[in-house]
């Protein structure tokens, strides 16, 4: 029995008429992942960096995702060989790596994702579901194209870097992220600063010039519009904890007397 895997996001980016809107999955959770799935967006952000995932609850998610219209990336907390190794063999096939600021950091990333004698992956496809336990004819040497890989350019060191970044052999696609740039920026929680979305702009312009496609997440829609229309193509608009915040929010502003403090709970 042989199995096929689905496109990758590098794929989905080059075979793209439009840009791609995607959503946070931040809950840890595999049943709001296959409800975003459902949604109609064009890709979700797994996050291990800041939701509380593990190795399993990954793998859950994975699967929910699976069989849906969606692509599924996967963020790591960190770009160390042996979480990319553990990523991909539980079937990831699209991952972002966060805190990349120079092109040495991103070289180190590809090499994670190679096996030798190109590489740094450790050899378990057998074992793994990244080849659906050999399922997958020939994954081990065509490993390269079933997975693809995303670093994040989130410091001013890594706006300075990003066109090295970005001619990177083996790096797919750049995401930008405003909140930390901010705070490296010295500007905290402010990530629509003006001197923030000029940095994200011009990082941008570097990636760009690579022919590297570039990404951004922004939640307010004008934001977001500004930076499509500055050429990014892949673009995070909203996420599955913020979207639950909100409209629960909404909810009791509209239900529960204002001053019902002993419904409302005090946080």
């Amino acid at each position: 029995m042989s199995f096929r895997l689905s496109p990758t996001f590098r794929d989905r980016l080059a075979a793209a008429s439009r840009p791609l809107a995607g959503g946070w999955v931040c809950s840890g959770s595999a049943l709001v992942a296959e409800i975003m799935a459902g949604s109609g967006l064009d890709w979700l952000l797994i996050d291990m960096e800041h939701g509380p995932n593990t190795l399993a609850s990954v793998r859950e998610q994975l699967q929910a995702v699976e069989g849906s219209p969606a692509t599924a990336v996967v963020r790591l907390p960190i770009g160390d060989v042996v979480t990319i190794k553990q990523v991909l063999d539980l079937g990831a096939q699209n991952i972002l790596v966060p805190m990349v600021s120079s092109a040495a950091e991103a070289r180190a990333v590809v090499e994670a994702t190679r096996y030798p004698p190109r590489g740094r992956r450790g050899v378990g496809s057998a074992l793994a579901r990244s080849a659906r336990w050999n399922r997958v004819e020939d994954y081990l040497p065509n490993a390269d194209a079933y997975v693809s890989v995303f670093v994040q350019v989130e410091t001013a060191e890594g706006v300075d870097a990003a066109a090295e970044i970005a001619a990177v052999d083996g790096i797919d696609g750049v995401f930008v992220g405003p909140s930390d740039l901010a705070a490296s920026m010295g500007l905290l929680g402010q990530q629509t600063h003006p001197d923030v979305t000029a940095a994200v702009i011009r990082a941008f312009e570097a990636v760009r010039s690579t022919g590297t496609p570039v990404g951004v997440n922004a939640f307010d829609p004008r934001v977001a519009q500004s930076y499509l229309d500055a050429g990014a193509v892949f673009v995070l608009v909203g996420a599955d904890v913020a979207l639950l915040a909100r409209g629960s929010e909404a909810l009791a502003a509209r239900w529960v007397p204002a001053a019902d403090d002993t419904v409302r709970g005090s946080y």
